[in-house]
């Protein structure tokens, strides 16, 4: 990618001289932490740090267990940049730039229920365990009507309230429960998907549009250029796919 912002974008960007970048743990698809290190990495830390280089500034990271407190990291100003799904509820305080990858979402359930397609999940009694304030959260509220949801710390709390019968459902992302699945009997997923996960980086939105815009042609040209591909694949991340080009949806 091509060095160097403009020096008055990346102030606007990175006020304080460093790059203050939130890293949601909690979507281990695309940031882990790394266990020879402990250390963040992924392919939201890869393009933190790219980001970062081209700015021309030192990189810290925040790593977050959940998505929300990443959300409300950067939307209190806390943090410049940060990695989450497009939602119109977060777009108040965060200006998203386009999708770089888009993540399917997967409903968990336990291997003798009698659920078999997602349609059926929305049903008065059902309860549906999701990561609170994570993309399935406020996607699954505005779409069921008659199942419950019930909001619980992060993943691994979505698997466990499956596995011990708390509640009948979990959603999720497809890969991570896919592997879940392979190694637990107990479980199994429901064919298909209830959701596409469009991940885009964010700023506050007080940085301003040609912060906003910057910001947005860099995830573009990642995209375009193969780093967004190349990172998937050097952390064999396989069932997310590099998102089309195009802007996305900030609203």
């Amino acid at each position: 990618m091509r060095p160097a912002f403009d020096p008055a974008l990346a102030e606007r960007i990175a006020p304080t001289g460093t790059l203050r970048a939130s890293i949601n743990l909690g979507n281990p698809i695309l940031a882990r932490t790394d266990a020879t290190t402990g250390e963040p990495a992924g392919v939201s830390v890869d393009l933190a740090r790219e980001l970062a280089r081209r700015l021309g500034v030192p990189l810290a990271l925040q790593a977050f267990g959940a998505a929300a407190k990443s959300v409300d990291a950067v939307g209190a100003g806390a943090a410049d940049v940060g990695f989450f799904a497009i939602d119109p509820q977060r777009g108040g305080a965060i200006a998203f730039t386009p999708p770089y990858v888009l993540i399917e979402g997967a409903y968990l359930v336990r291997a003798g229920s009698a659920l078999q397609a997602n349609e059926a999940v929305d049903r008065a009694g059902l309860r549906v365990a999701v990561g609170r304030g994570s993309a399935y959260d406020l996607f699954l509220t505005r779409a069921l009507s008659a199942a419950t949801l019930e909001r619980v710390d992060g993943a691994d709390a979505v698997i466990e309230a499956v596995a011990s019968g708390a509640v009948e459902v979990g959603g999720g992302i497809r890969q991570h429960l896919v592997d879940v699945v392979a190694g637990d009997p107990r479980l199994r997923l429901l064919p298909g998907r209830f959701m596409v996960i469009r991940q885009a980086m964010g700023l506050p939105r007080a940085r301003g549009e040609a912060a906003a815009a910057a910001l947005g042609a860099f995830v573009e040209a990642a995209k375009a250029n193969g780093f967004v591909a190349d990172a998937l694949r050097r952390h064999h991340v396989t069932s997310a796919a590099v998102a089309p080009p195009g802007p996305g949806d900030d609203a």
